[in-house]
């Protein structure tokens, strides 16, 4: 118990190391030729500096936030965590009035919700996983993978999005196992209230929950708990209802009835936009297979899901990727072709079917709409975008390396000594994409 308190400190110290040093070297602006600023940043940052400045939220409408060739602005969509990093950058303000401090307040929010991040998913992990080299396997997968962690450290909000996803599935698994208690309640009910309110890739969860909640009152005879179910959902729909609706009230008053306000955004988007901009595949008559040849679609989406630093200008040397590519398929094909050590489908019994195709669902469910967005909106083969499903895919990974260390024929030390390679490859590739790939371009 002692050796897991400090691996535990010194898992969370290099998380703040790593992820400080991108937060405070990595470029704001546009830097040509290199362009090593993190994507979209400057103009995210146009709402929690608007927030700083003068205390309120800006409407979608305010000229000062709106992005240039574009026509709209990312005031109209959810902005909780914005609103985190405005406030603490107002502040911040108090103390001094440097652009920098204000830029690395805002920054340093995220690297907060990278760290909530990294104890739910250890705890998590606890709820997962026996074998603590797997717990840990679990979370290093997690939080270390170069993109996830890189997420993190500049503002947006995927960072927050990823957080409400841990929180829903450490629920998730709780319910299934201790059923509707004040922590699972918590949990479930401040994730979905974190992830309607930050990223809409997410959302998937937020389906899901309502799933498996009316799945878990099935009993095993087949008769329905509806007693239950109603105490139960009311207070949780109740606690969502009171975080969420103000922000989907604004919106319906601010927007003349546009509860998420995105046809508000495109009217925006035709009146004052460059139709350049908005050029896309679908109207200039492509195919989605044609997209997916003419850019080489799911290899930028893959590498840039693994490691995409800058503005998807700063790349690992291709046998990172390879590595990844590898070690992701086979886990993920041993769990499901292996059925020894499916020790979650024996705890959860016959109810484990539907959870696994949740689970499935909320992994591929980002990969679709990201298809769907680059073809008909902004091309955008960005795999930053199916970070929502990490925490699914990376548990599919982790059981599926268990099922390969179960294999009769592999001794113990060998599976140490596969253990520690596969703790060597993680933090390898993320020191070297770090240290060795990145930090030469911010500092040149």
């Amino acid at each position: 118990m002692r050796y897991e308190k400090i691996i535990f400190v010194l898992y969370l110290l290099c998380f703040l190391i790593v992820a400080g040093t991108l937060a405070i070297f990595q470029p704001h602006f546009d830097t040509p030729p290199l362009y090593g600023n993190p994507p979209d940043e400057h103009a995210k940052y146009l709402i929690p500096r608007y927030i700083a400045e003068y205390g309120v939220l800006p409407t979608g409408f305010e000229e000062e936030v709106r992005l240039e060739g574009y026509g709209f602005s990312y005031g109209f969509y959810n902005v909780l965590p914005y609103i985190i990093q405005g406030y603490f950058m107002r502040l911040i303000s108090l103390i001094t009035d440097s652009e920098l401090a204000l830029l690395y307040a805002g920054r340093s929010v995220n690297i907060l919700f990278g760290v909530f991040f990294s104890i739910i998913i250890y705890k998590l992990a606890q709820k997962l996983f026996a074998d603590t080299r797997l717990r840990w396997l679990f979370c290093f997968l997690n939080l270390f993978l170069p993109q996830s962690l890189f997420i993190h450290t500049y503002v947006n909000t995927d960072s927050m999005a990823l957080l409400s996803t841990a929180m829903i599935v450490y629920a998730w698994v709780g319910i299934y196992k201790d059923g509707y208690d004040r922590e699972n309640i918590f949990f479930l009910s401040g994730g979905i209230i974190i992830c309607a309110l930050s990223y809409y890739n997410a959302y998937g969860f937020i389906l899901s929950s309502i799933l498996l909640f009316l799945n878990s009152f099935l009993e095993k005879n087949g008769k329905y708990d509806w007693k239950g179910m109603l105490k139960k959902g009311s207070m949780i729909s109740l606690i969502v209802l009171i975080g969420i609706g103000w922000w989907f009230i604004r919106s319906y008053i601010l927007y003349d009835g546009d509860l998420i306000g995105f046809r508000t955004r495109d009217e925006m988007a035709m009146l004052y936009g460059n139709p350049n901009y908005m050029n896309t595949y679908k109207e200039r008559g492509f195919t989605v297979l044609q997209m997916f040849y003419m850019n080489d679609f799911f290899t930028k989406t893959f590498y840039s899901f693994i490691a995409g630093y800058g503005s998807l200008s700063i790349f690992a040397n291709i046998w990172l990727y390879r590595f990844y590519l590898t070690f992701l398929a086979v886990c993920v094909s041993a769990y499901f072709l292996f059925r020894k050590g499916d020790k979650i489908s024996a705890a959860f019994n016959w109810k484990w079917f539907f959870f696994h195709v949740n689970m499935v669902f909320c992994a591929v469910l980002p990969l679709l709409l990201l298809i769907y967005y680059a073809y008909s909106t902004d091309y955008q083969a960005q795999g930053r975008y199916l970070l929502p499903g990490l925490v699914p895919l990376m548990y599919y990974v982790t059981a599926g390396f268990e099922k390969i260390m179960g294999l009769r024929w592999i001794s113990g030390r060998l599976k140490n000594a596969g253990f520690i390679m596969v703790y060597l490859f993680i933090f390898s590739c993320l020191f070297w994409m770090v240290y060795r790939v990145s930090l030469p371009v911010y500092l040149s």
